[in-house]
């Protein structure tokens, strides 16, 4: 490392003492506290068709209201009647597997998403996933 300072260092450090800018505070602004607003939607119940349109609308909405993080609760499908159907797949009709399959393959839906995530034990563990949004502008 180089510890003699260039003479353009100097000229600009004495311009920008010289003049009137500012730099920002930052403590200030990492003191402010990002409020988030957040929604949850509980599918419990809902058939594959019904939780997909509900979800595709409340995602919609949510993005209109400024929402920046949704909790879906899809249950872990222990009470899903597709077990007894030997024609269903045990994954994919299970709403924990097809709701977030059927968001990420929602190209619109996609594109004001910015991530969708697991859910903590606190929200629903493994029949809970977190959708973040993107802001509106």
């Amino acid at each position: 490392m180089n510890d003699k300072i260039s003479d353009k260092d100097k000229k600009d450090w004495e311009k920008f003492l010289s003049s009137k800018e500012k730099l920002p505070n930052k403590d200030l602004k990492s003191s402010k506290e990002k409020t988030q607003k957040i929604r949850s939607l509980d599918l419990h119940g809902y058939t594959l068709q019904e939780a997909n349109l509900k979800i595709e609308n409340f995602i919609q909405q949510s993005y209109l209201d400024n929402v920046n993080k949704i909790i879906v609760v899809t249950g872990k499908g222990l009470h899903s009647q597709n077990e007894n159907d030997p024609y269903a797949s045990k994954d994919l009709s299970i709403l924990k597997y097809s709701v977030p399959y059927f968001i990420k393959n929602n190209n619109e839906l996609m594109k004001i998403i910015n991530e969708i995530d697991n859910a903590t034990i606190e929200d629903g563990g493994s029949g809970a996933f977190y959708i973040y949004l993107k802001k509106k502008f």
